[in-house]
């Protein structure tokens, strides 16, 4: 009878005399009781045996006390080949767990329930990133473990969690090793999902090349190229679309350009882009960089520039530092320059304090530059052209007065200079008619020519009354009828002459007027015209200017190769002397000029016949 046995079960159990306690129980059919009283005591081999002998069901219970047991003594191997044996896999992980041996518990999952996977990597990976930087090494270890079981997806998404940044070494080590086991393992759409996560995230950690090395794996060439851009590593970028994809060549250039403008690298610019960086130049305000570098481009991109910065000293005031470039450049028939060369011109007449020996200079430079741009025009399609005219009316004008400042040097040229002042008043319809009434009646007052000086002075005073009421219609032409001093002129925008020389002229033609010493009458010649006219007024005929005087060419004259160019003998032969007995340079630089512009000089040095 079962229930007798049980009866006869306390005693033994009591005393410990567990085989007879396990007879009874085997006895009264309750074979899981004695397996869980050997459990209890554990003792694991008795426990076992009556599992398998009369209750096989509990054998799967007796493995797992064993195991838990064999886990609290660290016994972890024989734990997992007990968990095993009971077929309880989920178990070893549930233990592996808890004593934080992951790797173990994920390689149970992976090889028993594979299904439970994914979840147990995220929930290790959740306790990583709790313990910081001990967490980081356990997701790289277990990236290890997967690669070296050749689970290269879940390797790399190992690797692709790695995100350290405190230690940007080992988390770029990481990503690249993503990369190569994605290359090298994985198809081509996964590894390109992985180089397009990883170029960004390498960007990021400025590993610019790097990264351009992923996208040249992948073949994305222009991704490539702006991660060597963004790295400034400019030869790489220029060299990867020359040798892959010539369609970013122009890409790369242009951006090479607009990092050279932001960065302010002109000079490295000048070598891509030299137009881009002369207008660098021009924005920074670098002219004469802009123009040395302008200067070792075509004849055309210089004189772009150089008319830019002539624009610019013009209108800080500093005309003859802007001459002095087309001194040094030439000056090209351009028609968009001519209204610079006309401002040019028509500032330095204006100038104060250029009636001196000391000007020679700056009128000769103007002379030489208006001689350069009529000798281009000659050879332009303005050829002949009113503008061309004008032009050559301005070189007469500049020519007179770089000779006058010359002859202002040299004593014995006095009366030249004079001449040349009176001749400038054929052309008060360019030049400001008050500045050259007051030069050329001061020039015939200082040798004695009181009639000219007088009638000169005069007018000049009528002008400034005139300057100031805005208007020349109360001028009084009876002086210069018969002359070729115009009467329709500009009026003048300012007065020229200071107040106290105003004053001083005032008093000077009062008593002179008071004194009646002078006849108010301009001295005439051979024609019965006024002297420095070059139209007779009987005849109509026009006479040819003197090269050194600007007087008529009339009987005794020395004639150049040049068409219209001729001299008054006395003039020429005293200029000459002046040369030969002065060393003057200005003088000598004079007869240079007049040698270019009319074709050579005589060929002999005198001419007393």
């Amino acid at each position: 009878m079962p229930g007798m046995h049980l009866m006869g079960l306390a005693p033994a159990f009591r005393y410990g005399k567990f085989h007879e306690a396990e007879i009874e129980f085997i006895k009264a059919g309750k074979s899981k009781e004695a397996v869980l009283m050997y459990v209890h005591n554990q003792d694991w081999d008795a426990a076992q045996r009556v599992a398998e002998a009369h209750d096989s069901d509990s054998v799967a219970d007796v493995l797992v006390g064993q195991a838990r047991f064999a886990f609290d003594q660290k016994e972890y191997q024989k734990a997992e080949a007990f968990l095993l044996r009971a077929q309880r896999p989920e178990l070893a992980v549930k233990y592996y767990k808890e004593v934080t041996m992951w790797s173990d518990a994920i390689r149970i999952c992976k090889e028993y329930i594979p299904n439970k996977l994914e979840q147990l990597q995220e929930e290790y990976e959740q306790e990583t990133i709790k313990k910081g930087t001990k967490g980081i090494e356990g997701i790289v270890e277990q990236a290890r473990e997967w690669e070296q079981s050749g689970e290269y997806v879940r390797a790399v998404e190992c690797y692709l969690k790695v995100k350290e940044t405190n230690n940007l070494a080992l988390m770029e080590k990481c990503w690249m090793k993503a990369a190569e086991l994605s290359i090298k393992f994985l198809n081509q759409d996964k590894t390109l999902e992985v180089i397009q996560t990883l170029g960004p995230r390498l960007i990021e950690i400025q590993k610019y090349s790097a990264a351009a090395e992923l996208y040249l794996n992948m073949d994305l060439i222009k991704d490539a190229i702006d991660c060597f851009i963004g790295g400034e590593e400019w030869n790489k970028a220029k060299r990867v679309a020359k040798e892959l994809d010539p369609r970013y060549e122009d890409y790369v250039d242009q951006r090479y350009k607009e990092y050279l403008k932001n960065q302010g690298k002109v000079d490295s610019l000048v070598g891509v882009d030299v137009i881009a960086a002369l207008d660098m130049y021009v924005e920074r305000g670098q002219w004469e960089k802009c123009i040395e570098t302008a200067n070792k481009q075509n004849y055309k991109i210089l004189h772009k520039y150089v008319a830019l910065y002539v624009t610019h000293l013009i209108k800080e005031g500093l005309t003859e530092k802007a001459l002095n470039l087309y001194v040094q450049h030439g000056a090209p028939a351009n028609t968009q320059n001519f209204n610079i060369y006309k401002r040019i011109f028509m500032d330095i007449i204006n100038m104060p304090d250029k009636n001196t020996a000391d000007a020679y200079r700056t009128w000769a430079d103007l002379r030489d530059v208006l001689f350069n741009l009529c000798e281009n025009l000659v050879k332009s399609s303005e050829a002949s052209s009113p503008a061309h005219e004008e032009f050559e009316q301005m070189l007469l004008i500049s020519h007179y007065y770089a000779t006058r400042a010359a002859s202002l040097g040299v004593n014995q040229l006095d009366t030249v200079a004079a001449k040349l002042s009176i001749s400038l008043l054929r052309h008060t319809d360019i030049i400001p008619a008050d500045k050259a009434f007051y030069e050329a009646g001061m020039a015939a007052k200082a040798i004695g020519w009181e009639n000219m000086a007088f009638i000169f002075l005069n007018r000049f005073l009528d002008l400034c009354d005139a300057i100031e009421e805005g208007n020349l219609d109360a001028l009084d032409h009876s002086d210069f009828q018969d002359t070729d001093i115009p009467f329709e002129i500009p009026v003048p925008i300012k007065q020229h002459i200071l107040d106290d020389k105003r004053e001083e002229i005032r008093d000077w033609v009062l008593t002179v007027s008071m004194d009646q010493r002078v006849e108010q009458v301009l001295p005439t010649d051979e024609r019965d015209t006024y002297e420095a006219s070059l139209l007779a007024v009987n005849t109509g005929i026009h006479s040819l200017p003197c090269i050194i005087t600007g007087y008529p060419v009339l009987r005794n004259k020395i004639e150049f190769k040049r068409h219209g160019k001729a001299a008054n003998k006395d003039d020429w032969n005293k200029f000459l002397m002046a040369v030969k007995t002065t060393h003057s340079p200005e003088c000598q630089d004079v007869l240079k000029f007049v040698s270019q512009w009319c074709g050579g000089l005589p060929s002999a040095s005198f001419s007393f016949q």
